[in-house]
Parts: structure tokens; sequence; C-alpha cells
């Protein structure tokens, strides 16, 4: 069994600042981390492994820093790590990404499994899991919080709902995007680190994946952030206080007030 896990080196949302002038996230002297979403998704993968025969290969994309993290999720017990890197992905929105990962996946050709966090810190889309599943043409599902194997072709999954749990069958090859339920990340062990130090991780770029210019980077997207910023700080709070009952109309009064349609 291969299982592909995709992660991503984010900025550390403790210290992000937005420039005032460009109003884009300022990374210089920012510590750079994995994202926390993704680690979810390396446990699930290890504890995979941990009752079954597999080989996990761990992918980001990214610049040539992006390698830290790479060597961080091996230093927890992946197997093998791969860079997509390439001055052409710059500037890609999550379809530009998914279909840069989605190329990856494919030069590979033998992955029964792919697995994603839920979502990116920094940009909080959700969207690159299911679109890579699109973009490979295989089932997918988020939100998941446990992984069983029944059988060599189908994976069993539960997801969480806003109305509870669902249990899906679901065949393979497939791709999941999990939730912290599925298990606490593991901290790295001396044994990984060593061996993640010395491991020789491959960069691929445009040329090795196949891809075209056109299909990646600003170029290959549907969408571009103009603009980031801080919402500004409002004085005009109130604030309710006293029994449930006491607050309730204190509220419809003030949505009163304001000639709320409706009230």
């Amino acid at each position: 069994m291969h299982i592909v896990v995709c992660i991503k080196q984010v900025p550390d949302t403790k210290n992000v600042r937005i420039d005032p002038d460009t109003h884009t996230l300022v990374r210089q002297g920012v510590e750079s981390i994995v994202n926390p979403f993704d680690l979810f998704a390396v446990e699930a993968a290890l504890k995979l492994k941990d009752v079954n025969e597999a080989k996990i290969t761990v992918i980001t994309m990214g610049p040539p820093q992006a390698s830290e993290a790479l060597r961080d999720v091996m230093s927890r017990g992946v197997d093998e790590a791969i860079l997509l890197s390439d001055r052409a992905f710059a500037g890609s929105d999550t379809w530009a990404t998914s279909t840069t990962l989605a190329a990856a996946v494919r030069k590979m050709g033998d992955v029964d499994l792919i697995l994603c966090g839920k979502q990116a810190i920094d940009g909080d889309t959700a969207q690159v899991g299911p679109e890579m599943a699109t973009l490979l043409d295989i089932p997918y599902a988020t939100f998941v919080k446990a992984i069983d194997i029944p059988d060599t072709s189908h994976l069993k999954v539960s997801r969480q709902t806003d109305e509870g749990t669902e249990v899906w069958k679901i065949p393979k090859p497939c791709l999941l995007t999990v939730i912290k339920e599925v298990g606490e990340p593991r901290l790295p062990s001396l044994r990984h680190k060593m061996r993640a130090k010395k491991a020789q991780i491959p960069s691929w770029g445009i040329a090795e994946l196949g891809l075209e210019p056109e299909e990646v980077g600003l170029s290959g997207s549907f969408t571009q952030v103009v603009r980031v910023f801080s919402p500004p700080v409002r004085d005009d709070r109130v604030i309710i206080e006293g029994t449930v009952a006491e607050q309730a109309e204190q509220l419809y009064n003030l949505l009163k007030e304001a000639k709320v349609p409706g009230i």
C-alpha cells in the first residue's frame, strides 16, 4: 500500500503581521512551520503503516526551504519525501496548487491513498484536497476522523458532519482530508531525525511533472489575492448583561432601534 501525504509549510500565525503599504503578509523574520492540520494527516498515515504494510511518501509545493517541512515529517517516521519547487509555481491559487500536486501523484503512478489536512491555517479554504481528487478522477471524503481497511480494495472511514458521524465505504485509490480526531501527532524520534537529516530529497519542477507554464502559478490560477488587511477596530460595541430573558429583550430592542428588517 502506497500512501501519499500532502503537506504545506506556512508562517507561524502567532507572529503574522500585515504590511500596511503592500497589504501582504510580512514573511521576513517569521518562523515557518508545518501546517498543523497536515500533521494529523501524517499521523493518520503512520497509524495505518503501524498495522499494515505501507510506504508513506510526503510531498509539498514551495520554495527550496520548504524541504525543512519535509524533513520534519520524515523525522516522525515518513519513508520518502518529494519537493515540488519551480519559479513557475509562484502565485498559485488552490486550483493551480492542486494541478501541481495531482501531476506529482500521477508521476508516482502507484498511489493507493492520498491524505491531506482539512485545511491550511494561512488560507483556510479547504479546497486543495477535493480539487486534487477531482483532477485525478478519484473518490474522496472530507473531515475524516477514523480510517479502517476492511479489505484490499476499500477503506472504511468515519467523517464528522454537523449532524453527527457518517460511515462510508470508499474504494481505492481515494483521497481523504482528516481532522484532529484521527490522532495526536507523534513526536520525532532520534533514529528518524538522523535519517531525515541525511535524506536526499528529490525536487520536481514543471519539466519533471510534464506541465505547461499556463497551467501553474499565476497563469494557471482562477483567483488572485489582491489585498490582505486586518479588520478595523470598532468602538460601537455593546455588551449585553443580565439573565437570558433580559439579554434577549435588550438584543430585541437594539435590533429594533437599528431598524433591522423583520424586527
